[in-house]
């Protein structure tokens, strides 16, 4: 039987598999400490926080958290879904290589470039009944008083959807041009040979190449909406007589009222409509 014997090269071929899992091992350590202190510690603590059935009684006596829960409900189904089909439009409309659209397109992202505070508390100002743009505009079109826009509920929580839309469609609206430069040019165009209208190419092409993509952003688009206070929070405060607050937003009300507990309890009781979405992503992502 002959002897191999290990050459140099075999040597340092064999050492560096040693090398990296020291050093994956040394780059981990640091991951692992954050996700206990940021991650698992607050999460842990909270739901220790939220432990007490107690909490969850006094929380459904509320009622204000039953019109939280419907106002969530009417702004993930509404406001998202009116968001994905308005960014799958446009998407369409940005694709074009025309140069002015290019030019549009860049003024189109800034909403989402923008931070949240500035833009959407401008828009607050806007809607001011007293001295906003939008009623000193009308005083001086028609001579009368514009209304308290954001003294109506279902005003209130209308402007809040569409803060949500407005900031966060460029964003969908991007993903959705990614999906539409991946298509081969090629099927477009046997298409056309073919005499299929616009609706058709969309309808036998573009939907069929978009449709994992569009519901996975879908999913993702519920996910995080859930966990967005900024549109409510920001634009509104939660009124009038905290009718337009949201999950997201109800739990800061009850910190501000000093009631930690039910804060939690509010966070927890969302788990049931942030689980499953999570469960869906996920399964759709391992296929």
């Amino acid at each position: 039987m002959t002897a191999i014997v290990a050459t140099p090269a075999l040597q340092v071929v064999r050492r560096a598999p040693d090398r990296w899992r020291f050093w994956g091992r040394v780059l981990v350590l640091p991951y692992l400490l954050i996700f206990l202190v940021f991650v698992l510690y607050p999460v842990g603590y909270g739901l220790w926080l939220a432990r007490h059935p107690a909490s969850y009684v006094k929380l459904f006596e509320d009622p204000i958290f039953f019109r939280s829960v419907l106002n969530t409900l009417v702004f993930v189904l509404v406001a998202i879904n009116i968001k994905m089909a308005v960014a799958m439009v446009l998407s369409g409309f940005f694709v074009q290589k025309r140069w002015w659209i290019k030019v549009l397109s860049l003024i189109f992202i800034l909403p989402w470039a923008l931070p949240s505070i500035p833009t959407i508390l401008s828009v607050r100002f806007m809607l001011n009944p007293e001295w906003g743009v939008i009623n000193t505009l009308i005083f001086k079109l028609t001579g009368a008083d514009g209304p308290n826009w954001l003294n109506n509920p279902t005003l209130a929580l209308g402007f809040s959807m569409l803060m949500h839309v407005w900031k966060s469609l460029p964003f969908w609206t991007l993903i959705l041009i990614a999906g539409r430069l991946a298509i081969p040019s090629e099927q477009y165009e046997a298409a056309a040979v073919d005499g299929a209208s616009r609706w058709q190419k969309f309808r036998f092409i573009t939907w069929p190449s978009l449709r994992t993509l569009y519901v996975t952003s879908l999913i993702l688009s519920m996910i995080w909406t859930l966990g967005d206070f900024n549109s409510v929070y920001l634009l509104t405060g939660g009124g009038p007589a905290d009718l337009t607050h949201v999950l997201a937003t109800l739990g800061i009300r009850y910190l501000r009222l000093d009631q930690v507990e039910l804060s939690m309890a509010s966070v927890v009781v969302a788990l049931p409509l942030v689980l499953p979405l999570v469960y869906f992503m996920m399964k759709r992502l391992s296929k």
